[in-house]
């Protein structure tokens, strides 16, 4: 069954480093039992903002690390994720509407396999 990861966007409150109330982690709590309790869930995280992060940038020379934060929009960056399994494109979409979230924006991608390669299984 393929894998697919929803990507949370940042908001400018998720790099402010606000944290969900209680009314929004027991809602994401419910729904990440519901990921789980059908086998679709795989991984699932929330990031700190970008600000406690670093980049490394890779070109001709070594590699340059830049700490964070990092400029530009925040619905640019990640604030979190999920993989899970879904039998389709749509049913990962099903999931990803399902997700509490009352703001914001998730991106659902396929995840590549083995098998997808010319040398895999």
């Amino acid at each position: 069954m393929p894998r697919f990861m929803m990507i949370v966007k940042a908001s400018e409150e998720s790099e402010a480093g606000t944290m969900p109330t209680k009314e929004m982690l027991a809602e994401m709590g419910a729904y990440n039992d519901q990921l789980q309790q059908s086998g679709a869930m795989l991984a699932g995280e929330g990031l700190r903002p970008s600000s406690a992060g670093a980049r490394v940038t890779y070109s001709d020379g070594p590699p340059v690390v830049t700490e964070g934060p990092f400029g530009g929009r925040a619905k640019d960056l990640v604030a979190g994720f999920w993989v899970i399994r879904a039998g389709s494109m749509d049913e990962a979409l099903e999931w990803a509407r399902r997700i509490p979230f009352r703001e914001g924006e998730v991106e659902v991608r396929p995840v590549f396999e083995a098998s997808d390669f010319p040398d895999g299984p």
